[in-house]
């Protein structure tokens, strides 16, 4: 199933939002339709939360099924309602908003290639997958310009040959070029994803729904 969407009035819907194959946290304030539409999009259990204090959810965690990996600067009470449904790691990094910084599946991940070897095996260890450090299209900050699931991947419509084979290597899944949200390269902040549905930002023309459609093998 694929949706579209916006949180309150932004269509960069995968800023406050963090999801893997079975349940999603949600920013605390999100308008009850707004939960209404990732549930069913996604067929997911939801959580409303604050991560440190703030509302950009999807920017500072990552997840896939086996783990999350949070912002070092969550609270112990945020930090214990994400543990209550996964396993989760905080990262004591200057780089500490995971999911713009972490792209991964349940197969594979990529990080920032500013992470030293040891937070890239902390990250590792979290998700329980192969970390490789990488760009995409340049852009070292590689969950905000792309979106994997464990059936597809869409990256920035800019990403180079060399980077598709890279994401098809290590997330095992095939990737295409796309843009969301009437031309926007952050692929990552437009589109919630699993492997059984998504939701864009509402903005999204339909060409670009194609491609996202096709990308994320959701037919």
């Amino acid at each position: 199933m694929m949706r579209f969407s916006r949180y309150a009035g932004n269509p960069n819907i995968g800023v406050y939002t963090a999801v893997n194959e079975s349940f999603a946290f949600i920013a605390g304030d999100a308008a009850p339709e707004f939960v209404k539409d990732v549930e069913e999009a996604l067929q997911v259990e939801t959580t409303l939360m604050t991560v440190a204090g703030s509302f950009v959810i999807g920017s500072l965690v990552v997840m896939n099924s086996n783990g999350a990996v949070v912002s070092g600067l969550a609270d112990s009470r945020e930090m214990e309602i994400i543990g209550e449904r996964i396993n989760c790691t905080p990262i004591d990094d200057p780089l500490n908003a995971a999911g713009n910084n972490i792209l991964a599946n349940d197969k594979g991940a990529i990080v920032n290639p500013e992470y030293s070897k040891g937070m890239i095996k902390v990250i590792s260890d979290a998700l329980g997958v192969e970390c490789v450090p990488s760009a995409i299209a340049g852009i070292n900050t590689v969950g905000s310009v792309c979106k994997a699931t464990n059936k597809g991947c869409v990256c920035h419509a800019d990403a180079s040959d060399e980077d598709i084979e890279l994401i098809e290597e290590v997330l095992k899944v095939e990737a295409i070029r796309s843009s969301v949200n009437h031309g926007s390269r952050m692929v990552g902040a437009g589109i919630l994803a699993n492997s059984k549905g998504a939701l864009i930002g509402d903005n999204t023309t339909p060409i670009e729904m194609g491609k996202i459609e096709e990308g994320l093998a959701l037919y």
